[in-house]
């Protein structure tokens, strides 16, 4: 009969990652300023409280950068501007996320 071989024991502490927890999202520091709490005012006193994708009304409401900051997008100009809901504006950040990410791999 031939010998069995054993396995060692790794050396390596084990991590529960049950418990792991990612770190709490924080606020650009841009969204908490005056001029873009005042002009988030202002967008909702005209465009009204409705997101401006699907029209839903009484949600929170996220000004979203049509064309992002990231991509060159200006900070405080009311055009480029667009208010929505959290699904929509989850949805259009996974988006833009997504067509950089597939850019920078075309490179």
């Amino acid at each position: 009969m031939a010998p069995r071989l054993k396995c060692l024991p790794s050396g390596l502490p084990t991590i529960d990652t049950r418990i792991a927890q990612p770190p709490p999202k924080r606020a650009d520091p841009f969204y908490l300023s005056k001029p873009w709490r005042q002009l988030m005012r202002q967008l909702v006193s005209s465009r009204g409280d409705a997101c401006q994708e699907c029209g839903r009304s009484g949600v929170r409401l996220f000004g979203d950068h049509i064309h992002e900051l990231k991509d060159g997008g200006p900070q405080l100009d009311p055009s480029n501007i667009k208010l929505l809901c959290g699904s929509c504006h989850t949805k259009k950040t996974a988006k833009a996320r997504a067509a950089r990410m597939a850019q920078r791999h075309e490179r």
